[in-house]
């Protein structure tokens, strides 16, 4: 009964999260016409802002005529690919209490350790795009244990390493990328094309941009919820980040689990690089960080930690964002909206007395019922 209070108090807290960050953002949408340079009548502004919101809440899978976009649809499940892996491996650091946020540097890293394999190494289709993979995954683990450690041994705080780290990525791959590896016949810096062999396929041709990745990403999903859920080694994560001196106490090696929460969060989101550049991409030409290891945090906070909501939340992102561009596109608004909401969003789900009123009543009513059952049950 405990859980399903529990789940209830979440939803209703989620949703009500989502809806006042939406009324944040219609607010700000209102206000950036009504501050235009172009005078607006207050009627005015309220019919472009009705626009606006039609674009950004019903455009992305509904054209103007009412017909369903398929292709919409296609383009958001492509956007849901790196920032799917990026919110897992948040999870997974977060359920250890680790405020890790090298996520966004492991994502640049993975792209680009992928796309050196996807270029100067030659191997056949198939098997030479797994290896890309795995090699970027294998090196951001690495990556990782630099702020584990220094978590481990000395004590420093992960949040101020990691993201520190996270320029200390950008600075050497953009110093690897401009010295070694740049294509000097190409009027901007970039690799060399990738080999055929290494490129991940699209599961819809003709532009959709839907590569395997989406079905490598649902994959992990349900790995890393198996992982958490149904390993001693997914407990003692969630042990650690639930009260790390009881753990320590009862003999786990709270140590070791902490460096292995953040080396699997390495893992997956360099996996979630690698599979973005190969798949979307000919050559490796990002010169700065992409933002998906930001979007992940939101992503495992509106997910409460737990890997199986993970797609939704993802999916929830992604289709902001392609809201947010179209509207940016046909209405004029700011397309760092989206920014806004998320912001919004992340301060109403990190705010704990948020609806804690509301918590408190539905506790006490239910335990009213647990009472009155018990002792009628005791009178019978």
């Amino acid at each position: 009964m405990k859980d399903k209070r529990m789940t209830l108090f979440n939803f209703v807290r989620g949703a009500a999260a989502i809806l006042i960050s939406l009324a944040v953002g219609t607010v700000f949408i209102f206000l950036t016409f009504a501050l235009a340079e172009k005078h607006y009548t207050f009627g005015e502004c309220l019919e472009n802002t009705g626009e606006a919101l039609r674009y950004m809440l019903i455009g992305p899978l509904f054209k103007k005529t009412g017909d369903f976009n398929t292709m919409g649809l296609f383009q958001i499940l492509a956007a849901m690919i790196p920032i799917t892996f990026t919110g897992l491996a948040t999870c997974v650091m977060f359920s250890a209490n680790q405020f890790n946020l090298a996520g966004e540097g492991s994502v640049m890293a993975g792209g680009f350790v992928a796309a050196l394999c996807g270029i100067y190494l030659k191997m056949n289709t198939g098997l030479h795009a797994v290896v890309c993979i795995v090699v970027a995954a294998a090196v951001c683990a690495l990556i990782m244990l630099i702020p584990a450690l220094l978590k481990v041994k000395l004590g420093a705080s992960e949040m101020v390493t990691s993201l520190m780290m996270n320029y200390v990525i950008m600075y050497v791959v953009l110093h690897f990328l401009n010295v070694h590896f740049a294509d000097r016949s190409k009027g901007s810096t970039q690799t060399f094309p990738f080999a055929a062999t290494s490129k991940i396929g699209e599961i819809i041709p003709n532009g959709s941009k839907l590569t395997w990745g989406f079905v490598i990403a649902m994959v992990f999903v349900v790995l890393t919820a198996l992982f958490m859920y149904r390993t001693r080694w997914g407990y003692a994560i969630r042990m650690i980040g639930a009260n790390q001196s009881f753990a320590k106490y009862s003999g786990m090696k709270v140590g070791g689990t902490i460096v292995l929460s953040q080396v699997v969060g390495g893992m997956l989101a360099g996996m979630g690089g690698g599979i973005e550049v190969m798949g979307r991409f000919n050559t490796f030409l990002w010169k700065e960080l992409p933002g998906y290891g930001w979007t992940g945090v939101t992503i495992a906070i509106l997910a409460k930690n737990n890997p199986i909501f993970v797609p939704l939340a993802a999916f929830f992102i992604a289709y902001l964002n392609k809201g947010c561009s179209l509207m940016s596109t046909y209405c004029n608004v700011p397309s760092e909206m989206i920014d806004i909401i998320q912001a919004a969003i992340f301060l109403f789900f990190a705010a704990e007395q948020f609806l804690s009123g509301y918590r408190q009543k539905l506790v006490v009513k239910n335990t009213r019922a647990d009472l009155m059952k018990t002792a009628e049950g005791r009178k019978a």
